[in-house]
């Protein structure tokens, strides 16, 4: 990759105010500022106190500045309700942000572009009134904001009146298999506006990112450009998981949570030669209620296999009793509140993830070789899981009962197909040729570096 120069070109990197999505558009960040464009990432004022950050200085070419989402000291948990904070966020974030772009113009760092979250289409807005570059970046699958924008356009009537869906560029689909805000039309009226209001007003914008890579969607993405001017951008994830040209890019570099990386790490490292792991880890939103969780944990301990599990302090006391005894006492498991998940899908040991789906997660073991156990929650999981078994090929859907619980019998059985059954021999082949094609995306000539070389191309001519 050769290094760009620009003095003028300057982006303003706009997250949606949560893990998930300030990870992947700081690894873009990173990325611009190698090929030489100034790169100012945007997070809350609360976010700014309670964030672990831990940027490389290498990487400090990468301002931070802070914007209000109108809850300065508690952020989300500070509002009475979702609805109030998304309401707040969407008052105080353009006029902060506008005050923002004002003072990087008096002390002489102008803005060129804003890349917005697609979740903050009040992003388009200030761009457009400051004359700048607007770029939404989707944070989810191509798949998933394809169906949202048919709904959003009227395309897709909810609630759904069909089993079936049929969307261009995706499988046939069950309606369970759309994502929550979609097949469950109603119980989060908060939620399902932010994410269906993404494509009110994207026609507008000079430019669509995707945190996908083409080889992965191609039909979809095919589809889609047809509408908008389309770049993938993706695998989004440190340069020394992929192409290794970042060399100080190990980690994303900002955590919710204090991290813990000694303790999974010399766990896994103690494993007994050739020994299969198994991950087990929900994200930072996922919560498993209480007949789940004993479930899942029995499950585990049944499989006969290795496991580390990563179970928020605040989940804790949902886990059966005596079950962190037995484990402890067989040396089968371990249960930590965190782990650093890029370092432990890279390990050796690891052959399976149990995972929710969210696509941060999917993408991670994808990029790594992972075979997948999919046990979606809600939003765009149902979706992601679908491709995860049916188009990717790399795992097995854990599929719930009647009551919505997956059995300990069904988390066995589907742990036991990837890790030794004749199945789980094709999703780990088929995960290799993932883990192949993700790294190549990204390096020097690949779908997602020649899209990345053509949008900072458009910034140094604009």
């Amino acid at each position: 990759m050769e290094q760009k120069t620009s003095k003028q070109a300057h982006v303003l990197v706009l997250p949606y105010p949560a893990q998930g999505h300030i990870n992947p558009m700081l690894e873009f960040a990173k990325r611009l500022v190698f090929k030489g464009i100034k790169s100012t990432l945007a997070i809350t004022i609360f976010q700014s106190k309670s964030l672990h950050m831990h940027l490389d200085p290498e990487s400090s070419s990468i301002a931070i500045e802070t914007f209000s989402d109108g809850y300065d000291e508690g952020g989300y948990a500070q509002a009475e309700s979702t609805e109030a904070y998304l309401e707040s966020l969407n008052v105080a974030g353009p006029k902060t942000l506008e005050e923002l772009i004002k003072k990087l113009d008096d002390i002489g760092q102008p803005v060129s572009a804003i890349v917005y979250d697609a979740f903050l289409n009040w992003g388009l807005d200030v761009a457009k009134k400051f004359g700048l570059i607007s770029v939404p970046f989707f944070t989810q699958s191509a798949a998933v904001n394809n169906i949202y924008y048919h709904v959003n356009r009227g395309l897709l009537q909810l609630p759904l009146s069909e089993t079936q869906v049929s969307i261009p560029g995706l499988p046939l689909l069950e309606a369970s298999e759309t994502p929550s805000f979609v097949h469950d039309y109603g119980p989060y009226p908060g939620f399902s506006g932010l994410i269906l209001n993404q494509f009110s007003n994207v026609d507008q914008a000079d430019w669509l990112l995707l945190d996908t890579f083409y080889e992965l969607e191609e039909k979809v993405v095919d589809w889609m450009a047809k509408l908008w001017k389309i770049g993938t951008v993706g695998p989004t994830l440190p340069s020394m998981h992929l192409d290794k040209t970042l060399e100080d890019d190990r980690d994303y570099g900002t955590n919710i949570f204090e991290p813990k990386t000694s303790v999974s790490m010399n766990w896994l490292n103690n494993r007994p030669s050739g020994a299969s792991v198994v991950y087990v880890a929900f994200g930072s939103w996922a919560s498993l209620n209480p007949e789940q969780m004993e479930e899942l944990a029995w499950g585990l301990e049944g499989s006969n296999c290795h496991f580390l599990w990563v179970v928020r302090e605040n989940e804790e006391t949902k886990l059966p009793s005596k079950f962190l005894e037995e484990i402890s006492e067989s040396d089968q498991g371990l249960v930590v509140s965190w782990s650093p998940q890029l370092e432990v899908l890279a390990h050796e040991s690891v052959e399976c993830f149990v995972t929710h789906c969210g696509f941060n997660s999917v993408i991670e073991a994808l990029s790594l070789g992972v075979a997948m156990v999919a046990m979606p929650q809600w939003t765009d999981q149902p979706t992601n899981a679908k491709y995860v078994e049916d188009v990717w090929g790399t795992g097995i859907r854990a599929l719930p009962d009647e009551k919505g619980v997956v059995r300990r019998e069904i988390v066995e059985k589907c742990i036991k197909e990837v890790m030794v059954g004749e199945k789980g021999k094709k999703m780990k082949e088929n995960a290799k040729k993932w883990k192949r094609l993700a790294k190549e995306a990204i390096n020097e000539g690949g779908s997602s570096d020649k899209n990345i070389d053509e949008f900072v191309a458009k910034l140094l001519c604009s």
